[in-house]
């Protein structure tokens, strides 16, 4: 097949047949002689409000390739590529036992996918409900308030991005095709096929929950094994070796490989890990509030007056004159603000939307780099000051969500009274100031980069948009170290995904539990 990029057509075309029509130009053929056509990227080019275009990259089979292509001088056009994905199993070291994968969110499930499809039967443990179960304990959470501490929006089957905006963009390079095999399993799975191909891909929550529930039913099939409502509580090391799993405290499970695909929520994980002796330091990440605006300001402010387009996404980031790192995060169009907690006494936000995006509010956190330099440099400090800033929150809301005015929280005093943006959020809400949550640097660094995203976006600075408190676990405040096979310090445990800090959404997560499952694979034989 040939490969053309940068095909531009007007939003308002008929898209079918511009694009045939314009490859049939760029290759001086025929449109007849298109024999199979398959799009390989789709973006919006809106940098001129009043004259947007898609931009396409397509696949095009068609007859006499090679002459075509000897024809044709251009960095746009060439031969397909060979973008297939391969996993070897070229380990010779004979497994004791079954692999366990420790977290069934999106690294736990891929590395339990190749292992189960290459002979491994893989045990997946988690400490939360299967999906069916972890919805309705979700939902009355929403509704009053009564928190699970092991099954929430943080912890159970498919991990936190399970309630989320199945976000699936990254920037990450993908040159062995990891990627690309991954989202072919989900579209396979029940994921629509535009994932393959869109610029920011997102299945939406909606989707995602039923996906997730094929991906595990089809790991069964391939031999694996789901242990829910089981929480990792002790691991047994004899001579630097892992030699077993407790589970809940009382079950023993002998184990001499363990995948440990914990989230950035395991709190109680991180410091059994480091009681155990693994190698843990502490790392930067971000904290700060979410807003919301009406989506339909959004839209105008990215399309301009088009009603062609709408669910308008933004991504910004700023530094502030103190030299701060502050950026949108987990941008959620047509979304809602969730809370996300999993301790109690604490309070943690996230946005969340549906495959529809129809909300009629957009929502992203809007957040600040901190470093170990501001909270300190033992291994668990960053997870410490996660706790301060959640419960100051609780405190803040009474336990509901602290919602503020931008111009209150501006200003430094409690909301008394909403403006034209209406809250939409999962949980109750408490009118508040969001002030007393953070340092003062953090309240400073947000209130200067709002002002500076009211440049780019019109209307996002806007005195009645909607603060929400607190975003505090954007990525993992641990690394947990590991050598080039991902193997730990402790022999046979590999700590993969975003709770070990290697990855920060979706995708990445999705990768980084594949490459964990290749690296077992070059290590060991299946049993």
């Amino acid at each position: 097949m040939i490969r053309l990029r940068q095909i531009k057509i007007k939003i308002d075309d008929d898209k079918e047949f511009v694009l045939k029509t314009k490859i049939a130009s760029k290759l001086n053929i025929d449109v007849t002689d298109i024999i199979k056509l398959k799009i390989n990227k789709k973006s919006i080019d809106a940098r001129k409000k009043e004259d947007i275009y898609y931009v396409y990259e397509v696949d095009v089979k068609i007859e006499n390739e090679k002459k075509v292509l000897q024809k044709k001088k251009s960095k746009d056009i060439f031969k397909t590529p060979d973008e297939n994905y391969t996993f070897n199993v070229i380990g010779t070291k004979k497994m004791q036992y079954r692999p366990v994968i420790v977290g069934s969110g999106p690294a736990g499930l891929f590395c339990a996918y190749f292992l189960a499809e290459n002979g491994y039967k893989p045990i997946i443990i988690e400490r939360g409900e299967p999906i069916e179960q972890r919805i309705n304990t979700v939902e009355k959470f929403f509704t009053t308030g009564k928190l699970n501490i092991n099954s929430n929006i943080q912890f159970g089957e498919g991990g936190a991005g399970t309630f989320s905006d199945g976000k699936l963009n990254t920037l990450v390079k993908d040159k062995f095709f990891r990627q690309k095999k991954i989202f072919e399993i989900f579209v396979e799975n029940g994921a629509p096929a535009e994932i393959m191909y869109i610029n920011k891909p997102h299945i939406g929550t909606d989707l995602l929950r039923n996906v997730i529930i094929n991906i595990r039913k089809k790991i069964i099939k391939m031999g694996g094994e789901f242990k829910y409502n089981s929480c990792l509580t002790d691991l047994i090391i004899e001579n630097n070796q892992l030699k077993a799993i407790e589970i809940n405290h009382k079950n023993v499970i002998s184990c001499d490989v363990l995948a440990l695909a914990i989230g950035n929520s395991a709190r109680d994980t991180f410091e059994l890990l480091y009681k155990k002796g693994l190698t843990l330091t502490a790392k930067s990440f971000a904290v700060g509030v979410r807003i919301q605006h009406p989506q339909k300001m959004i839209d105008k402010a990215q399309y301009g007056d088009n009603k062609l387009l709408t669910k308008a996404s933004y991504k910004l980031v700023y530094q502030t004159k103190n030299k701060r790192g502050v950026y949108s995060f987990c941008m959620c169009p047509g979304g809602y603000v969730i809370n996300a907690s999993s301790s109690k006494k604490g309070v943690v936000t996230n946005g969340m939307s549906n495959h529809s995006r129809s909300s009629l509010n957009a929502n992203s956190a809007i957040v600040v780099t901190v470093s170990p330099q501001d909270f300190g440099s033992n291994p668990l400090d960053g997870v410490n000051f996660q706790k301060k800033l959640e419960s100051l929150a609780y405190e803040q809301g009474m336990g509901n969500i602290p919602i503020q005015l931008y111009k209150d929280y501006k200003e430094n005093i409690v909301t008394k009274q909403l403006g034209l943006v209406k809250p939409i959020l999962k949980g109750n809400y408490t009118l508040a100031n969001l002030n007393a949550i953070f340092p003062d640097y953090i309240n400073v660094s947000i209130k200067e980069a709002i002002e500076e995203f009211g440049k780019k976006i019109e209307g996002f600075n806007r005195e009645d948009a909607i603060l929400a408190g607190v975003e505090s676990r954007t990525s993992c405040p641990i690394c947990i170290k590991r050598d080039t096979f991902c193997m730990s310090n402790i022999i046979g445990l590999f700590p993969c995904g975003e709770g070990s800090g290697y990855a920060g959404g979706i995708t990445t997560s999705a990768i980084d539990g594949v490459k964990t499952a290749e690296n077992i694979a070059k290590i060991y034989l299946p049993k």
